[in-house]
């Protein structure tokens, strides 16, 4: 049998307590503290407000967002929080106010903010302990598994980006040969390194590699944006890429976005489908959000996507193009929204090695970096998984039979 479930309400079962102020300019930046404003980690400090894991919720700014804190923390004055108490499971209560609607109750329409009294005033139905703890076990292990997947994959994209700087900016193969020192890679890899260098236009560099401007190095593909008020042009199933879905400093891959366009959008603008592998960089206001397609997707005008020419591998082109950033913002024009263009391209000059040795690069990060995107698929099963099973399991729904059972078999 199912354990009971107990009408009552927000402020009864988790009463939110308000955060308290802790100014930039007092914050030890030193400290390993979280510090938590209304959405999300702002900061760290040397010590707690709050000495155990907790729940903080937005009360200004970010209204209603949900954040767990699995380790003492400092909630700031924006924020309430919640801590564990008997008989309630902290996890449990943490996906119970994630999916109550707290961020659609703002009470400020000047200021956004959460009303302690109407978020405490929320008719909710809760389950006994044990079932509280098995629910926040289903939707935790998925959750786990969703945050593992994303740190194998910044470990995955680190490691690229570290051989590549490690070949193609530092020259440590070649800096060991000339100093008569094991490189550290295959054979067939470092027979492909020189074991000299020689002066250039950008200073020291490997004999035999080439200064070349960018657009000697890739084609540059323009985007484009079908007309708004032809409905046939939208809502189809091919992603068009904008800058609002240029992913996170850390994170190279982009499969979805926020808007998708039909074929016939396609074929009545300026956009192209761009294949798997392509380079996109943001050209305008935003300049360098750089994002690598992990499926065929087109792009707005805002947008160039980056291919790279005879034979010379996506992967290269991705984390060359991220080293070229800074100079390509810094070449950019315009008074009022910075801008690069084609012209732009052709002013940053970098030195191109052999292609044997961009390929053997792509041999050797490929394998991982695909392994990467698959993690991220499956990360859109998990999450897809997880929404669909939240609120079932928190309204009683989908009810776990034997709570008890579940937890003594193991499945806590």
């Amino acid at each position: 049998m199912g354990s009971k479930w107990t009408p009552t309400t927000v402020g009864s079962f988790c009463p939110f307590v308000y955060g308290k102020g802790l100014p930039k300019i007092t914050r030890n930046n030193q400290g390993s503290i979280t510090v938590f404003g209304s959405n999300g980690p702002v900061g760290v400090h040397d010590q707690p407000l709050v000495d155990e894991p907790g729940i903080v919720i937005g009360r200004k700014g970010t209204v209603g967002a949900v954040h767990f804190a699995s380790d003492p923390f400092w909630p700031i004055d924006t924020t309430f929080y919640v801590v564990s108490e008997s008989e309630r499971d902290l996890k449990y209560t943490f996906y119970l106010l994630s999916s109550i609607g707290l961020e659609n109750m703002n009470a400020d329409s000047a200021v956004p903010g959460l009303n302690r009294a109407a978020a405490h005033a929320c008719q909710i139905l809760v389950p006994e302990y044990d079932e509280q703890r098995a629910i926040a076990h289903i939707l935790g292990t998925l959750d786990d598994k969703i945050e593992l997947n994303r740190r194998i994959n910044k470990t995955l994209e680190a490691m690229a980006r570290a051989i590549f700087k490690s070949w193609f900016v530092d020259f440590d193969p070649v800096r060991a040969k000339t100093e008569g020192r094991d490189p550290g890679l295959p054979d067939e890899i470092a027979v492909l390194f020189p074991d000299s260098f020689e002066e250039s236009e950008l200073g020291e560099i490997p004999k035999g590699w080439k200064v070349l401007s960018l657009t000697e190095v890739v084609s540059v593909i323009g985007g484009g944006t079908p007309k708004t008020i032809v409905n046939e042009y939208w809502g189809g199933d091919i992603p068009w890429f904008s800058v609002v879905d240029a992913p996170s400093e850390t994170d190279m891959f982009v499969i979805d976005t926020e808007k998708h366009i039909t074929q016939l959008g396609v074929e009545r603008s300026s956009t192209r489908v761009l294949r798997k592998g392509t380079t996109i960089i943001s050209a305008r206001g935003t300049v360098g959000k750089c994002a690598f397609v992990g499926r065929p997707m087109a792009m707005n005008q805002s947008c160039y996507g980056i291919q790279g020419k005879s034979g010379i591998d996506d992967y290269f082109i991705y984390f060359m193009t991220r080293r070229q950033v800074a100079d390509l913002q810094r070449s950019g024009h315009g008074s009022v929204f910075n801008t690069i263009t084609r012209d732009t391209f052709k002013t940053i000059r970098i030195a191109c090695p052999p292609t044997n040795l961009t390929t053997s690069y792509e041999e050797m990060v490929y394998p991982f970096m695909e392994s990467a995107l698959a993690y991220i698929y499956e990360n859109v099963t998990l999450v897809s998984l997880r929404d669909t099973l939240l609120p079932k399991l928190i309204s009683g729904e989908l009810r776990i039979p034997d709570a008890e059972k579940f937890i003594e078999e193991g499945g806590i």
